[in-house]
């Protein structure tokens, strides 16, 4: 008994097909016609007279079990609604039993085999033939034609408009199958537009930027080999700048071109950038400034603290982004970058970067390193990519001086948590869970062009 309850109800009972609602309907409704024909004694005389007059409701009976199963099983319904109809004549006819035999008919054609259907169709055009050809020489009574055009009535229109909805429904399934062909044609014809534009990108990146910056690196390691002429420490100290970001930068875009040239793989290396390499972005933004400029980081997470890989992505890039309009736009003073975790939103990540702005307005006319804007575009975008929050512009500092501010709120939940699929490297995969998820967008104050 135990062994018996513990195994699922589907499992012990499975069940068949049920007939379908409509019809129930349609079986119920024709049963309660024919007893209403039977009681009132409105039936066709037998061809024997013998016999009790319930007779008649035995073939009616079997109709309605054949219009319950009319929609599956097929072709016996058809048989059983063919002998019921041929019973239901020689006992003496019910209209009700004849009108589901219609519909017994309709159905066969409809929901049957293409096969069962042609025969069907078939032969009821030729027993309606027949029936009228041989009551006409019988009878030699042109009033037989009308028997004739019952007997068509009763079996060519039901499975002619069968039929016709069913080589509609055909066609709307061939129509349906070759929008779907057209749209996953249309489909690959975009992949490989797209692959085509990458590969075009990568050949252009390649040819054009990733030799200007082995050029660079050459040169530049070329250079430092030559002895010092007298007092070039510091002319050997940029030399060595220079050589670190042109080897550094050539390490990305050949980065970049595998991936634009590897359309089927993951959108992001596994070899990405983390937050565990601010240090070394600072260090080398330190030795490019050297105008005053200072950079300093405040890592106010828990020791140890693991991230999941686009969190750690996207910050990296925040950051260095920042960091680089620092040293473009930035007047000397301390550059500070603040990583923290927000006592009541302990799920989020802030990243807080901080450069001095001077007295001097920032649209002066003053001549500034060249940008076209859209550092703060791409960080917005990397930020919402994750359903996190971006404002930068003008603040106060802690002093009361002004400063430029870049401050962004990530969802970082721990990388144990699986609301972040580690794979994807730029937060397009699968998002994580909305951790105060409002869109800011950048302060419409005074910008510099960034």
């Amino acid at each position: 008994m135990i062994a018996a309850a513990a195994i699922p109800r589907a499992a012990r009972t499975p069940r068949g097909p049920r007939p379908h609602r409509d019809d129930v309907l349609v079986a119920a409704a024709g049963a309660a016609g024919g007893l209403l024909l039977w009681a009132f004694e409105l039936n066709s005389r037998p061809l024997w007279q013998t016999g009790p007059r319930w007779l008649v409701l035995l073939p009616l009976a079997a109709m309605c079990l054949a219009t319950l199963s009319r929609r599956f099983g097929q072709p016996y319904p058809l048989l059983l609604g063919t002998v019921a109809e041929v019973a239901d004549l020689t006992v003496g006819s019910l209209l009700a039993t004849m009108v589901l035999f219609t519909d017994v008919l309709y159905a066969a054609v409809l929901y049957g085999s293409a096969r069962l259907s042609r025969t069907v169709l078939r032969t009821s055009v030729v027993v309606s033939v027949l029936v009228s050809a041989g009551l006409l020489i019988a009878f030699r009574n042109p009033e037989m034609l009308l028997v004739g055009a019952a007997c068509a009535g009763v079996l060519v229109v039901p499975t002619t408009s069968g039929e016709m909805i069913r080589n509609h429904r055909d066609k709307a399934a061939a129509e349906r199958l070759r929008a779907e062909q057209t749209a996953l044609l249309a489909e690959l014809d975009r992949k490989q537009a797209v692959g085509a534009e990458r590969a075009r990108m990568a050949r252009e990146l390649h040819d054009v930027v990733a030799n200007h910056l082995s050029a660079i690196a050459i040169h530049s390691t070329a250079a430092l080999s030559f002895p010092e002429p007298g007092a070039g420490g510091a002319t050997r100290d940029a030399l060595g700048v220079i050589r670190e970001n042109s080897v550094q930068g050539l390490a990305e875009m050949r980065r970049l071109i595998g991936l634009l040239r590897n359309a089927d793989g993951p959108e992001e290396p596994t070899a990405t950038p983390s937050l565990e390499g601010l240090e070394a972005l600072l260090r080398r933004a330190r030795a490019m400034a050297g105008d005053g400029r200072t950079f300093a980081l405040a890592d106010h997470r828990p020791r140890g603290e693991r991230l999941p890989a686009p969190v750690e992505l996207a910050a990296y890039r925040v950051v260095q982004e920042a960091v680089t309009n620092a040293l473009k736009h930035a007047a000397p003073g301390a550059v500070t970058v603040a990583l923290d975790r927000d006592a009541a939103r302990p799920d989020t990540l802030g990243i807080r970067v901080r450069s001095p702005l001077g007295d001097t307005p920032v649209d002066d006319g003053a001549p500034r390193a060249p940008g076209a804007g859209a550092g703060l575009v791409g960080m917005r975008e990397r930020v919402e990519l994750l359903e996190g929050e971006l404002t930068a512009g003008p603040a106060d500092g802690a002093a009361g001086e002004r400063v430029w501010q870049v401050h962004a709120v990530l969802p970082a939940p721990h990388e144990a948590e699986p609301a972040v699929d580690g794979s994807a490297a730029d937060g397009s995969a699968r998002r994580p869970g909305k951790h105060g998820t409002s869109e800011k967008h950048e302060k419409r104050e005074p910008e510099r062009d960034r």
